[in-house]
């Protein structure tokens, strides 16, 4: 594959503004709920469908280090992608300019994210990608309204203008460009003597078109040492649980998905979407969380958008509701019914996938896999189903 998109981790800083704060330590290597801050960034972004690996920046002093303990997380809780380093510079353009010539070859577009936003959602990673990779722009960025007037002033302080309210936009990350044309402006950037605050910047001043698109207030970044609340903050939630339950016929035309995973086979799918059984019944069990309806709903199978569409969409944008819910899910308790075919080779790896899609730890994902005793229509082999129960928390509001 020769167009993939790629997401690189800011977190070569040196957090000078905190350091008596932070007792020296660099904001992005903070623990928050038992990892690094960069370590939550990472994990958010890789679960989205669009992603296809990570590039780490970290301070040059200490890469070896924190590429081993990238390297130790990843081996208890996989980021699905895969992982790659580079030792950060002087500036913060110059870690880009390092992280985007660790990319490989086979990518086209980028998301540059700071590791110090430990509050990343993957529904934002998924609507930035989605939104460069439709769009005609070199250039994709979240922004969120500004709810104070602004002031510019000159050097002694007095008011110059008051800019329009409504046009302006406090700016996040990750940002979302095309590889070709960020390589192109960090050369001349380079070669020029410029010095900018982000990428979006680089990208206005060589005259590419940047689209800002909805972001997330709560993707807030660790900068000032009050921030460290944020870390420390756990709002009131209740359980939850959602049930899912999904049948599927054989004798179509779609390979066998489950969990995400390509089974493959003779025994095919009759299905509008891929037909992934499980993660359906896994859709609706987590709407079931927050009585968000279900996926008939949501995604009808006599809408041609929905043709054969991945799954894997699917629950990201099922996921998104979720989220906007305050519901964050815990725990999945997933089961496949068939008498054919044999699942258990394949049972690992759709584990691990699902884990990987729900942002969970392994052991907080169940699957198995049972037959009907060859009795009722599984037992025929006229078809598959599936059974899901998901629990999660969801904030009091």
């Amino acid at each position: 594959m020769h167009n993939e998109c790629w997401g690189v981790i800011l977190a070569a800083g040196q957090g000078r503004r905190m350091a008596e704060a932070t007792g020296g330590e660099a904001k992005q290597f903070l623990p928050y709920q038992g990892a690094p801050l960069w370590w939550h960034s990472a994990r958010a972004m890789a679960a989205s469908p669009l992603i296809h690996g990570l590039v780490f920046v970290f301070p040059e002093e200490r890469l070896e280090r924190a590429r081993q303990e990238a390297l130790e997380l990843n081996a208890k809780e996989s980021c699905g992608v895969p992982l790659r380093f580079a030792a950060g510079g002087e500036r913060r353009q110059d870690s880009v300019r390092h992280a985007l010539a660790a990319l490989p070859e086979a990518c086209r577009t980028v998301l540059i994210h700071d590791g110090a936003r430990p509050f990343l959602r993957t529904a934002l990673v998924t609507r930035l990608a989605d939104a460069l990779r439709e769009g005609s722009v070199s250039g994709v960025i979240p922004g969120v309204p500004v709810t104070d007037t602004v002031k510019e002033t000159d050097a002694r302080g007095f008011v110059t203008r008051t800019p329009e309210r409504a046009t302006l936009r406090a700016v996040q990350t990750p940002q979302a460009f095309e590889l070709a044309a960020l390589r192109e402006a960090h050369e001349r950037a380079d070669r020029e003597g410029w010095n900018v605050t982000d990428d979006a910047s680089l990208m206005e001043r060589v005259g590419s078109p940047v689209l800002v698109v909805e972001g997330d207030r709560d993707n807030v970044k660790i900068t000032n040492p009050q921030d460290l609340a944020l870390l420390a903050e756990h709002k009131p939630s209740l359980p939850c649980c959602g049930y899912g339950y999904d049948v599927h016929a054989y004798g179509g035309n779609r390979p066998l998905m489950l969990g995400g995973v390509e089974i493959g086979g003779e025994y095919l799918i009759r299905a509008h979407s891929d037909g992934d059984v499980l993660l359906h019944a896994l859709m609706d069990a987590v709407l079931g969380c927050f009585a968000g309806g279900d996926i008939g709903q949501l995604f009808p199978d006599n809408d041609p958008a929905f043709d054969n569409i991945s799954s894997v969409v699917l629950l990201d944008q099922v996921l998104a509701k979720a989220a906007e819910a305050h519901v964050r899910l815990v725990h999945a308790d997933l089961t496949v019914i068939a008498q054919k075919p044999k699942l258990a080779p394949r049972a690992d790896a759709i584990r691990r996938n699902v884990a990987r899609l729900l942002d969970l730890p392994l052991d907080h994902v169940a699957f198995k896999a049972t037959t009907e005793e060859k009795l009722g229509f599984t037992g025929a082999l006229q078809g598959i189903k599936a059974v899901a129960l998901v629990t999660a928390l969801r904030a009091e509001r």
